[in-house]
């Protein structure tokens, strides 16, 4: 019987896609081309492109206004969706960004990524703060079902709001095809390209306090004043708020200037510069999966990753895991990366194996066994 499924599509932005919204992407791309027998509604809060209308059996649905701030939240979550669900009369709701409409009686299914605004609060806008403390475990309560990116978000949120732990279904996020080894003569190209012709270590991701930048950028000056080389430093990714830390380790750097800030890339791009490079540098403080550790594993790159909350899940044995707090480990695996091509291979080796288990059709089958069962 064909049912009717309405998905919160806001965060499918055309050349703007991360975490959420790959997320999204990807597996609401293979999920709606392999289930022709239903119909899909996607719900965008803006103008949309036609990239994002991925088979025949999608009717994009404009719900004003756009959503990109606290009040507005509110509007599109409790009060537009609503009356959007009246004329649209779904069976199922799919949010994949962790909201949902309270106000609404329409079944939901939600995928939650994380919950950091819980451990670092002070990292989060005032008012952002004060809408996730207050909605988001409403939310989850109201929620029919689920969907978490680790283990360690579901157990996060049984501790934070008391969900039951029958209530949620780990769904792991994938990688894409762009991300690939690259040849020897790849690699060199790559370098020459963004790097100076030199080996690099990279960082991967928006410039944010939790993401940990300024301890990276403070162990890698270690690094270079302990271990002599031509090695630099890559930072690919956007600007994002309280960046201010960052850029002042920046500016009082010893070697500022093997430092080299990329930018946002696109995808294509992006993926020749994680394969290109001598290690990925991932020591977040807080994440709810983080998708670059298995986009550096797929490329056969070695990765430097955060013994804290779900990292250490998502990289298995296959990385080198410290303390993201403690600079001279960070600036220490470095070194052991950097000195030992023995260690290099090694790393490779398990992180293609630990990578199997991820891949966004893996991600879309389990988000459609919790679709059927919410149906």
């Amino acid at each position: 019987m064909t049912k009717t499924i309405a998905v919160n599509a806001r965060f499918l932005l055309q050349g703007k896609l991360e975490g959420i919204g790959r997320f999204s992407c990807e597996s609401l791309r293979r999920i709606t081309q392999q289930h022709p027998e239903h119909r899909f509604v996607f719900l965008f809060d803006r103008p949309y492109s036609s990239e994002f209308i991925f088979s025949s059996n999608i009717s994009p649905y404009v719900v004003p206004p756009p959503a990109r701030h606290p009040f507005l939240w509110y509007l599109w979550f409790e009060l537009a969706l609503p009356i959007a669900f009246r004329r649209i009369k779904p069976d199922l709701f799919v949010s994949p960004d962790g909201y949902c409409s309270l106000r609404s009686g329409v079944p939901t299914l939600m995928v939650v990524h994380d919950i950091a605004f819980e451990h670092y609060p002070e990292q989060v806008p005032y008012w952002v703060r004060r809408y996730y403390q207050y909605f988001v475990p409403r939310y989850c309560h109201r929620a029919q079902a689920i969907a978490t990116v680790s283990d360690y978000t579901s157990r996060d949120l049984t501790q934070r709001y008391g969900i039951a732990p029958g209530k949620m279904t780990t769904v792991y996020n994938g990688t894409n095809p762009e991300y690939c080894p690259l040849t020897a003569e790849e690699q060199n190209v790559v370098r020459q390209r963004y790097a100076q012709g030199c080996d690099y270590f990279l960082f991967v991701g928006a410039i944010h306090p939790r993401k940990n930048l300024a301890n990276i950028l403070r162990a890698y000056d270690q690094f270079k004043r302990q271990t002599p080389s031509r090695v630099k430093m890559l930072i690919a990714g956007r600007r994002a708020w309280q960046s201010s830390e960052a850029f002042e380790v920046y500016e009082n750097m010893q070697y500022q200037s093997d430092v080299l800030f990329l930018g946002h890339l696109e995808v294509s791009d992006l993926a020749a510069v994680v394969g290109g490079a001598l290690a990925l540098v991932y020591t977040s403080l807080f994440e709810g999966f983080g998708i670059p550790i298995i986009e550096a594993m797929t490329c056969r790159v070695p990765v430097i990753t955060s013994n804290v909350s779900s990292m250490p899940e998502v990289a298995g044995n296959a990385a080198l895991l410290v303390s993201p707090q403690e600079v001279n480990a960070i600036a220490q695996a470095m070194h052991d990366i950097y000195q030992s091509p023995a260690l290099r291979q090694q790393l490779a080796d398990k992180g293609t194996q630990q990578v199997q288990q991820f891949g966004w059709q893996q991600t879309a089958d389990k988000l459609w066994q919790v679709i059927e069962k919410c149906l």
